[in-house]
C-alpha cells in the first residue's frame, strides 16, 4: 500500500509567550491540525514541554479520531498553555487498519510501560477501535458523547431521559445492541445516556470504549436488591465502595485494590437526594455475575454478611472498577426493586407500577448532582485518588 505525505504539517504553540485571551484560539487552532492530520489518514503526535517538571519536562502521546475528544483536548492543551507549557502537533505515522495484523498487537495494554509518565493512557489504535465500535454498540456517533454519562439498564430510564430532553440525539438505527441518547450543548458538557444492558460484561464493554473520551463523570443509575430489613421497594442506595463478586476484571485488576466511588461527585448526589427527601441508605454494594445467585446461597450469603452490603447489583462495581483502571471519575445510584432476603422477590405483577413511580425521580437525582459538577467544576472533578503518580493525563504544574 502506497501511502501519501499528509497535507497537515506542523503546528507548535508556547503559552509564555500568549496573552490569556489568546489561549483559548490557540489551542483551538492546534485541534483543528490534528484534525487535519487524521483527515490525512495518519496519527498525530502532541509533545509537551513542561518547563516547571525538572524530572519529567516532556512528555508525548500519539493520538487518532481526535475529532471524538475535541472539546477536551482543547481544554487541556489550553490549561497546559495557561500554565506556560510549549505544545507540538504533528503527523506521527500512517494510520493502520483494522485488518492489519500490527493494528491488533498494538491494543494489548499489558505491553504499555506503567514506570514512565504519559500524555495519554491509550494508543491510537486504541482509540481508533473505540471510537467504532461506540458507535456500532450504541447507535450514535461516537462525536456525539458529551462529558457526562449516566448508564442505566432499564428502558424506562431512557422513556424518562426522552421526556426532559426530546431534542435528544438518538441512535440512527434500531437494535443497537447499547442504544445511546445525548442531550447536547455547545460546549460539550451535556448528559449522554447509555442503556448497557444487563450483567458485568456489558459494564465492561461499555466502559472500556467511553473511557477513551475522558469524559468528565460516570454515574451507573440502576436497581438492586435491598439487603437490610428495614429498606423498602423504591429507596435509593448510593453506593460508598463496592464488592467485586463480577469477576471480569480480575486479571487486570486484583481484589485486593480498593475501589471507591469519587467522593465528591457522591457528595452532591447525596445533598441532591436530600433535597429530594427521598429514602436511601449508603453503603457497600455487592456485584455478582450470577443473575441466578439465590440459587446457589452459601458463597455469596457469606460474602455480603461479611462486607455489611446494603444492596446487590449486576454492574456497578464493574463500572466503578473500570473507572478506577481507566482514571475517571464516577458514582453509584441504584433504586432498591426487591427485597430477596425478606420475602419480596422481584415478580412482574407490581414492577411496572414501581418503574413508573421511581423512573423520573432516579433520573433527576443524577442530573441535579450533574449540574453540580458543571457549575463547580467546569474543567472536570479533582480525581487524585485515581490518578497514578506515573501516568498523568495531560496535566498542569501540579503534575511534576
Amino acid at each position: 500500500m502506497t501511502v501519501q505525505n499528509p497535507t497537515a504539517t506542523s503546528s507548535s504553540a508556547d503559552g509564555a509567550g500568549l496573552t490569556p485571551d489568546d489561549v483559548e484560539g490557540t489551542a483551538a487552532g492546534l485541534v483543528d491540525v490534528l484534525g487535519a492530520i487524521d483527515d490525512d489518514g495518519w496519527y498525530s503526535t502532541i509533545e509537551v514541554v513542561r518547563p516547571w517538571s525538572a524530572e519529567n519536562p516532556r512528555l508525548t502521546g500519539e493520538f487518532s479520531r481526535t475529532d471524538a475528544i475535541r472539546r477536551y483536548m482543547r481544554r487541556e492543551l489550553a490549561a497546559l498553555l495557561r500554565a506556560g507549557a510549549r505544545i507540538t502537533v504533528r503527523p506521527a505515522r500512517p494510520a493502520l487498519p483494522f485488518d492489519d495484523p500490527s493494528f491488533f498487537a498494538a491494543l494489548d495494554e499489558d505491553r504499555v510501560d506503567v514506570r514512565s509518565k504519559k500524555l495519554f493512557l491509550f494508543g491510537p489504535e486504541r482509540m481508533g477501535l473505540s471510537v467504532d465500535r461506540l458507535g456500532h454498540y450504541t447507535g450514535t456517533a461516537a462525536e456525539a458523547f458529551q462529558r457526562h454519562v449516566i448508564f442505566t439498564n432499564y428502558a424506562m430510564h431512557v422513556e424518562a431521559f426522552l421526556e426532559r430532553y426530546p431534542d435528544a440525539v438518538v441512535p440512527s438505527r434500531p437494535g443497537a445492541q447499547m442504544p445511546a441518547y445525548h442531550h447536547l450543548t455547545d460546549d460539550g458538557d451535556g448528559v449522554s445516556l447509555v442503556n448497557i444492558g444487563v450483567g458485568p460484561a456489558n459494564a465492561k464493554t461499555a466502559t472500556d470504549h467511553v473511557a477513551v473520551l475522558r469524559p468528565d463523570t460516570m454515574i451507573m443509575i440502576g436497581h438492586c436488591g435491598g439487603l437490610r430489613n428495614h429498606q423498602q421497594k423504591g429507596d435509593f442506595v448510593l453506593a460508598t465502595g463496592y464488592q467485586r463478586f463480577d469477576h471480569v476484571l480480575d486479571e487486570v485488576l486484583p481484589l485486593n485494590v480498593p475501589v471507591i466511588p469519587n467522593h465528591r461527585l457522591n457528595t452532591f448526589l447525596l445533598e441532591a437526594l436530600e433535597a429530594a427527601g427521598a429514602e436511601y441508605r449508603i453503603g457497600t454494594v455487592h456485584t455478582t455475575d450470577n443473575r441466578n445467585w439465590e440459587l446457589n446461597q452459601r458463597t455469596t450469603l457469606a460474602a455480603m454478611q461479611a462486607s455489611r452490603s446494603v444492596a446487590v447489583d449486576m454492574e456497578s462495581a464493574t463500572i466503578a472498577a473500570n473507572g478506577f483502571r481507566y482514571r475517571v471519575p464516577n458514582a453509584t445510584l441504584l433504586c432498591v426493586s426487591d427485597k430477596p432476603l425478606h420475602g419480596s422477590p422481584k415478580l412482574s405483577a407490581g414492577a411496572q407500577q414501581f418503574y413508573e413511580a421511581s423512573k423520573r425521580q432516579h433520573l433527576g437525582i443524577a442530573l441535579s448532582a450533574l449540574d453540580r459538577v458543571r457549575r463547580e467544576h467546569p474543567g472536570g472533578l479533582p480525581s487524585q485518588e485515581i490518578r497514578s503518580v506515573d501516568e498523568p493525563l495531560f496535566g498542569g504544574p501540579s503534575d511534576t
